[in-house]
């Protein structure tokens, strides 16, 4: 399959890297004059767990094809599109016109109607999906991170259609496992706010990094993502059919919130999903907790604990 990576962060450097590794076509598109910036190769740090429990480290360099014009008539197979939430609009503007005959996966954070999220572009040629892995580059420009063994793929109320099967067999052939979100709208609003517990907590700390081994900051986390289900509800989900994505707020925090700094502190593969989002200036975290809290005042929906995290993330003169 010949495939395009929208951009070059995080999430599309290590997917293109698992999946150029499985014998696909990968390219990575770039704005204008970027690929002369990044050089011709990715220097890699990752915890790779697609085979073994505990991970398996990989450092290599990984020679990457940019390209920084796509016109409409390419020949590209598939387009995965993952970028920060917020830039959402901004990317599919650019796409709709140049989507081609491209499957397009959708592959991140979703807080809008996922109908409305995808602009222009043609609904029948998109795919949904969220990825399992994360990271950041460091200012030595090494990509540090981890890749989990599976991703997860979902469906707004019908099966999957041709497209969308050949997307996930790709990505089986990268040797990641599929899992199916029957309510994948549901699902993306639950991991939506599963996060912005989490953020709320680093940014008061500095960044997520700071929460490795702090059970009191982790305790607030999971406090601050159960005040938040309500929300969640009063947008017409129905979190019985999420109960795997809210048992950790649901459980006791005397028990989850020493399990949690237990493991970020111990084990290398929570580790790292946290010591990698060391950047203190990163606007992605900011911007989920403030579109939460948003919605959460949009609703009515009390939401204390996210409130009182709010100078860790309000834009500059907020209520001035």
């Amino acid at each position: 399959m010949k495939i395009l990576m929208f951009g070059r962060g995080v999430i599309a450097t290590i997917y293109g890297w698992a999946l150029h590794q499985a014998g696909h076509d990968v390219e990575c598109y770039v704005r204008p004059g970027r690929a002369a910036t990044y050089g011709e190769a990715v220097d890699l740090d990752l915890l790779d767990t697609r085979r073994r429990v505990w991970g398996q480290r990989v450092a290599e360099k990984w020679p990457v094809r940019y390209r920084e014009t796509l016109a409409p008539d390419h020949d590209f197979d598939l387009i995965v599109l993952s970028v920060p939430h917020h830039r959402l609009p901004e990317a599919t503007a650019f796409l709709a016109p140049r989507a081609g005959q491209a499957t397009v996966l959708l592959f991140g954070n979703i807080w809008t109607e996922p109908p409305s999220a995808i602009g222009a572009l043609p609904p029948d040629r998109i795919a949904w999906g969220f990825p399992q892995a994360g990271g950041g580059f460091g200012a030595d420009g090494v990509l540090r991170g981890a890749l989990l063994p599976s991703v997860v793929f979902g469906t707004l109320g019908r099966p999957p259609t041709d497209r969308e099967r050949a997307v996930r067999q790709a990505f089986r052939e990268a040797g990641l496992r599929i899992k199916e979100q029957p309510d994948f709208r549901g699902w993306l609003w639950v991991h939506f706010v599963s996060d912005a517990g989490l953020f709320s907590q680093g940014l008061r700390r500095g960044s997520l990094s700071k929460l490795v081994g702090a059970t009191g900051d982790l305790r607030e986390a999971l406090l601050t993502g159960r005040e938040l289900l309500p929300l969640v509800e009063a947008r017409g989900i129905d979190l019985r059919r999420h109960r795997g994505g809210v048992l950790l707020f649901r459980a006791p925090t005397w028990l989850m919130a020493p399990v949690l700094a237990w493991l970020t502190a111990r084990v290398a593969l929570a580790r790292v999903s946290l010591e990698a989002h060391s950047d203190p200036d990163a606007e992605e975290p900011r911007e989920v907790c403030r579109d939460t809290l948003a919605e959460a005042r949009r609703l009515g929906i009390a939401v204390p604990r996210l409130e009182a995290a709010e100078p860790g993330f309000a834009r500059q003169g907020y209520g001035a």
